[in-house]
C-alpha cells in the first residue's frame, strides 16, 4: 500500500479550465503535470505509479516497458486505441476508461450532438455559406445550395448509447431510421434493424457509432463505398481507422460519395497533421468537413468526466 509521501501520479490531460479537479489526487500523492508530448512520456513514465492520459499520447509497448512502477492508467475517454491494453494487462497495469461506465455515460450527449452538428454543417454547407457571407455574397448565385434531411434515410452503424441518441435526432428531423449491430437489437417502433449491406445500400446518411476493434478496422473500404448511394454522406465521430481513408478520398473525389463529416482521423498522433491527406483535401473541396476530435469535449462534459475518472484513480490507491 502506498502512502501520500511516496505515491507519484502523472497527468498529461489539460485540466487548466478546471483548476480544482486535481485536488483529490494531490491529497494522496505527488502530482506532476506535463504537456502531452510522446517523447516526454517516454522519458518520464518510469517515475510514476499512476497516469492520467489524454488521447494525444500513446501508452504503447515502448512506453509500458519503461513504466516499471506504473500500476494504473486512467483515460477520460470511451475509446482506448491510444493504450496497448493487452500489453498493459500482461505487465499487471490496470486500465480504467469510460467504456466500462455505461450508466455514467448515459448523461453525456456531446458526441452525439457533435455528429449531428457535422451532418447539418455538411448538408447545409454551413462552412462555405459562412465564408460567402463574410465576403458579402448574398445573391442566389453566390450562396451554396444545401439539402434538407426530412424524408431521407438515416443509417446508424452501432446502436449503443450514442447510436440511440443519433437515431432519436433522426426521428426528430422526420427521417426514416435504420440501424445495424452485431446482435439482435431492441429498437422502438419506427426504427428497423437491418444488416450492414442493406444499411449501406439504403441510407442517405450513414453515421458511425461503434468502437474500433480488429474486426471493424477499415470496415468502410472500397467495397463498402461501392455499395453506398452516390448521393449519400458519411459521418464519423468514432475512430478514424474504422474508415479506409484512401478509399474514402477516392470516393469523395470521384463522386462515388457525396460528402463526409469527420471528427476523427487515422494517425491522430502525428506531429504533421496539417499535411494529412484528408485535411489537405478539405482545404480545396466542399464535400468534406473535418473537426479536431472535439466530439466528446465540451465544458460541461469534461468537468464531470475528469471528476469521475479522478475519483476512480483515488479509489484505486485507497
Amino acid at each position: 500500500m502506498h502512502t501520500s509521501t511516496n505515491l507519484k501520479i502523472l497527468t498529461m490531460a489539460d485540466t487548466n479550465a478546471y483548476p480544482d479537479v486535481l485536488d483529490p489526487l494531490r491529497k494522496i500523492a505527488e502530482v506532476t503535470e506535463l504537456p502531452a508530448r510522446q517523447e516526454l512520456l517516454l522519458e518520464r513514465i518510469t517515475e510514476f505509479d499512476g497516469f492520467l492520459t489524454p488521447l494525444e499520447v500513446r501508452s504503447n509497448r515502448e512506453v509500458l516497458d519503461r513504466a516499471e512502477n506504473l500500476k494504473v492508467i486512467v483515460t477520460p475517454t470511451a475509446g482506448t486505441d491510444h493504450i496497448d491494453r493487452l500489453h498493459a494487462e500482461q505487465r499487471g497495469i490496470t486500465v480504467y476508461s469510460l467504456k466500462e461506465e455505461p450508466e455514467f455515460l448515459n448523461n453525456i450527449t456531446d458526441t452525439a450532438e457533435h455528429a449531428w452538428a457535422l451532418l447539418l454543417s455538411l448538408v447545409r454547407k454551413l462552412p462555405w455559406a459562412f465564408a460567402a457571407a463574410q465576403q458579402g455574397a448574398w445573391t442566389e448565385k453566390e450562396k451554396p445550395l444545401g439539402n434538407q434531411l426530412s424524408g431521407k434515410t438515416l443509417g446508424v452503424v452501432g446502436y449503443g448509447r450514442l447510436g440511440r441518441m443519433v437515431a432519436q435526432y433522426g426521428r426528430a428531423f422526420r427521417m426514416p431510421v435504420i440501424v445495424c449491430g452485431r446482435r439482435r437489437l431492441e429498437t422502438p417502433d419506427g426504427i428497423e434493424q437491418v444488416d450492414f449491406d442493406h444499411l449501406l445500400r439504403s441510407s442517405d446518411v450513414v453515421s458511425i457509432h461503434i468502437h474500433l476493434t480488429d474486426e471493424n478496422h477499415h470496415l468502410f473500404d472500397s467495397a463498402a463505398f461501392g455499395k453506398m448511394k452516390s448521393t449519400a454522406v458519411l459521418i464519423n465521430t468514432s475512430r478514424g481507422a474504422i474508415i479506409d481513408e484512401a478509399a474514402m478520398l477516392n470516393a469523395l473525389s470521384s463522386g462515388r460519395l457525396a460528402g463526409a463529416g469527420i471528427d476523427v482521423i487515422e494517425g491522430e498522433w502525428s506531429t504533421d497533421l496539417k499535411n494529412h491527406p484528408l485535411i489537405q483535401y478539405s482545404r480545396l473541396n466542399q464535400n468534406l468537413i473535418v473537426s479536431p476530435h472535439i466530439g466528446g469535449a465540451t465544458v460541461e462534459s469534461q468537468s464531470i468526466i475528469y471528476q469521475f475518472m479522478i475519483q476512480k484513480l483515488v479509489r484505486f490507491f485507497s
